[in-house]
């Protein structure tokens, strides 16, 4: 074990935070780039790039839920959640070099439907993305005491994370997003990677208490966690339906009129990277010189519910006001505040009201907050295309973070159950 571990210095948090960064990074890719090479160079409708979205919530279904499960009772390569993220990030870095490359694929399989290789494509980064994704949460809760200290290890991950993800849509945005895509490909790789081998996990997870022998049930709080995964669920469909049909708003309201077909294609894939650029300026900003602190003052819970309660009136004003790309800009900053918290404290706040020694198989159920909502948003896509106005997509996030907002109010700050302060496990 580094002494930075030991320690639990901020080196050590950062260092942590690596893999989820590889991962948030293929993210931010998917994001920045999917819906814009899917509507600009294969010319897909917006219905079915929603299509081709949900091929990812799907693989998250079971992808981490499953490694999740695994993770929790294996050990090799040195570690529990080690070997699965060096084959996801592997598999995530190769998934990315693909995206642009869609109608070679499918001239290799002979296919002539480039939806169906976009489905698949998109399938297999998802698929590598969550092999990945829950391990390396779940890494930083192994390696962190409960309290402050866990708080801080997801507010670092966020914030090594989110900006790292700002350089991804600023390369999107100042030079093309196949420049970002090239670029990925090393940086997933590197971070997930590297940094496992650096971190030593700990062998056993069960606190050295009388608690160990009990049943997990009596050390987890069930009733809350369905409250926090209603709420995170609602959260998450304003925030990937905004992710995914944005491009549909741009186009109608911020792209400038009579431009030809190939001026609008560069133009919306400008403004997308700069406006997700933005939000997650704000997003990696927060997390650790304002969230942590605040949440230290008021509670976790009620930052989270403020948070997202400004997020649903940034969708409102993006929906009224945003025309331009710099009153689009402004308001993503906006929303940016409720991102901030999305993506930080709900793995704080969850991560103590369960049994830590099933830590990845409870990220992984927490993961289903996340991906049936996604699915769902699949639907958006088919009111979009009907729709004269595009900016009720807005509204209809908007709404959503609305009521995650109040959900949020019915969860209990900190842990629920009484334990002893654990100490971390001799690594192996």
């Amino acid at each position: 074990m580094l002494d930075m571990q030991r320690r639990l210095s901020n080196s050590f948090y950062a260092l942590t935070s690596l893999p989820a960064t590889a991962m948030g990074f293929a993210l931010c890719i998917q994001i920045s780039a999917l819906s814009w090479l899917l509507s600009t160079k294969y010319h897909l409708d917006i219905h079915e790039i929603g299509i081709v979205w949900a091929a990812g919530p799907l693989a998250g279904i079971l992808g981490q839920l499953i490694i999740g499960f695994i993770s929790d009772k294996t050990w090799f390569w040195g570690g529990r959640r080690r070997p699965f993220i060096l084959i996801g990030g592997t598999l995530a870095a190769l998934s990315v070099f693909l995206l642009p490359r869609i109608e070679v694929v499918a001239d290799l399989l002979g296919v002539t439907n480039l939806l169906v290789i976009a489905v698949i494509v998109a399938l297999t980064l998802d698929l590598s993305i969550n092999i990945s994704f829950n391990p390396t949460r779940s890494l930083i809760a192994d390696v962190t005491p409960e309290g402050q200290a866990r708080t801080r290890g997801y507010t670092w991950m966020q914030t090594i994370s989110g900006f790292w993800g700002v350089m991804a849509y600023l390369i999107g945005a100042f030079i093309d997003n196949y420049a970002l895509i090239s670029v990925g490909v090393v940086i997933v790789l590197a971070f997930s990677v590297l940094p496992v081998f650096l971190v030593a996990e700990p062998r056993e997870l069960a606190p050295a208490t009388q608690e160990a022998s009990a049943p997990s049930s009596t050390s987890t709080d069930w009733p809350q966690l369905w409250k926090l995964w209603a709420a995170h669920a609602f959260s998450w469909f304003g925030v990937q339906a905004m992710f995914v049909y944005i491009i549909a708003f741009i186009q109608q309201h911020v792209v400038t009129a009579g431009a030809t077909f190939a001026e609008a294609a560069a133009q919306s894939g400008h403004v997308i990277a700069i406006s997700f650029a933005v939000m997650n300026v704000v997003g990696f900003l927060l997390p650790a010189l304002v969230l942590a602190p605040l949440g230290a003052r008021i509670g976790r819970v009620r930052t989270q519910a403020g948070c997202i309660a400004v997020m649903a009136l940034g969708y409102l004003g993006i929906a009224l006001f945003a025309r331009t790309p710099a009153s689009l800009y402004v308001l993503m900053a906006v929303v940016g505040i409720g991102w901030a918290a999305v993506v930080s404290l709900p793995f704080a706040i969850m991560s103590e009201k369960v049994d830590k020694r099933r830590m990845g198989f409870f990220m992984g159920l927490f993961n289903l907050s996340v991906v049936l909502p996604q699915l769902a948003t699949t639907a958006v896509g088919y009111v979009l295309k009907d729709a004269a106005d595009k900016s009720v997509l807005f509204l209809i996030c908007g709404g959503c973070l609305a009521v995650s907002s109040v959900l949020w109010l019915l969860v209990k700050d900190g842990a629920s159950v009484p334990h002893a302060k654990p100490e971390l496990a001799a690594a192996h």
